[in-house]
């Protein structure tokens, strides 16, 4: 495999779409003589995975993401620019692409309604013509790491929603795919649950190298999963480049958190007075100025615990979509 496993450049998607306005006689009009308008979903971007990368792949809804995993997976044509996906042109539909691939949409149902969660796996075994020895070792790993065993007889219309996500991550995989397009795997599940697909995706990409481009609207699967993120908003790209790289350059304050020996201890004059609770103070820092303030507080004060916090993920990627680049 190549040190590569995607590589876009100038991606772009336009869609054409009707418009006219509301009322009967819009309507009307709209049957003799339909306006279109062109939409650009994706506009000419760029980024490559390495082989083995989790990326999280972030953006609001609207932001182009489905649009880019359906590209990257053959579902639709690009307008213009280039993709290659493991050495693949993914629109070709090639079988030997399809066979390396595997698309999840947390929000689509793989599984067939009526039978036992089984059946669709023997199906998914034919259409991928899966080894018996390897389909046996497949579902034997995927039984352990997502604890099927209850449910590979119940039909898929019997299953809870968390039950039926964790056959549909599973059924993805039976035949071994290198590269993984997720989109919002978790989506719906409880806090449980989530943790256990989250567990899963890291043992399957540390057990397999598979490449893993994640969406995903819980800041919690990206804090545990992936090091490297891809902000995109209005189908542009705003950030490409590590987790922590991220918050570095969006988040302008630190949080300082301070037990205090005295609850009547005034802070007043040392930073921002976020929230006090009795001798508990919550302070907002400039970032640059975290380590004098800090060096202040331990000298001048009666500090029992002190800490220092950086803004969660998401505070900061909610200021990279409000900011727009």
């Amino acid at each position: 495999m190549a040190d590569t496993a995607v590589s876009v450049r100038g991606l772009t998607k336009t869609y054409r779409v009707p418009v006219r306005e509301a009322g009967l006689a819009a309507a009307l009009r709209s049957v003799l003589r339909r306006q279109m308008k062109e939409v650009e979903a994706v506009c000419g971007i760029d980024f490559q995975i390495q082989a083995g990368e989790i990326v999280g792949f972030l953006g609001p809804n609207g932001a182009g993401k489905t649009t880019t995993l359906k590209m990257l997976s053959g579902l639709l044509h690009p307008t213009a620019g280039e993709i290659s996906v493991l050495e693949h042109v993914p629109a070709r539909r090639e079988r030997a692409f399809l066979e390396r691939i595997t698309l999840v949409m947390g929000q689509r149902n793989q599984l067939l309604w009526d039978i036992p969660v089984i059946d669709s796996f023997e199906r998914n075994r034919a259409i991928y013509g899966v080894s018996e020895s390897l389909y046996r070792q497949s579902i034997d790993e995927l039984t352990e790491l997502l604890d099927l065993g209850e449910l590979w007889q119940k039909p898929s219309r019997n299953l809870s929603l968390g039950e039926r996500m964790k056959c549909e991550v599973a059924l993805a995989l039976v035949h071994r795919p290198h590269v993984l397009f997720l989109d919002e795997p978790t989506i719906g599940l409880d806090v449980t649950m989530q943790r256990r697909v989250r567990e899963f995706i890291r043992e399957y990409n540390r057990r397999s190298g598979a490449t893993v481009l994640l969406t995903s609207h819980y800041m919690a699967d990206v804090e545990a999963l992936c090091p490297r993120v891809i902000v995109i908003d209005k189908g542009q790209i705003l950030f490409d480049g590590s987790r922590d790289a991220l918050v570095e350059r969006f988040s302008t304050h630190k949080t300082i958190v301070l037990d205090l020996g005295d609850a009547n201890v005034d802070v007043g004059d040392y930073a921002e007075l976020v929230r006090r609770d009795g001798a508990r103070v919550t302070l907002r820092v400039p970032r640059a100025d975290t380590p004098k303030v800090t060096a202040r507080l331990l000298a001048e004060l009666p500090v029992r615990d002190l800490a220092v916090e950086s803004p969660s993920i998401e505070d900061v990627i909610d200021r990279v979509f409000r900011e727009g680049s």
